[in-house]
């Protein structure tokens, strides 16, 4: 916003003109400050909705037990468990942009 202030208000402009265009570009800003928060808000909710789904897959886990002979089951749920965490991360990373 700091340079296209810089190109669209040279100095010369009369007060008339440079108050209508700051407010102009001061509405534009808030405009896309808005619309930035409302990405980073979609995308945090995205993360949420694959953590829930990835949790649905996890429930398995309550079927099983040490015996299990198919050992690669475990396996499969630990790498559930690093995705929800790579979503996690991610969900707060969109967070803090907010």
């Amino acid at each position: 916003m700091g340079r296209l202030r810089k190109v669209l208000r040279p100095e010369e402009l009369n007060c008339a003109c440079r108050e209508t265009l700051d407010g102009a570009l001061d509405r534009f800003d808030r405009l896309e400050r808005r619309r930035e928060a409302r990405r980073w808000l979609a995308s945090a909710r995205d993360h949420k909705e694959r953590i829930t789904a990835l949790l649905s897959f996890l429930c398995e886990l309550d079927s099983l037990t040490e015996a299990e002979s198919d050992r690669s089951v475990f396996e499969e749920l630990a790498l559930l468990f690093i995705e929800i965490a790579h979503s996690a991360e991610a969900g707060a990373a969109a967070l803090r942009e907010l």
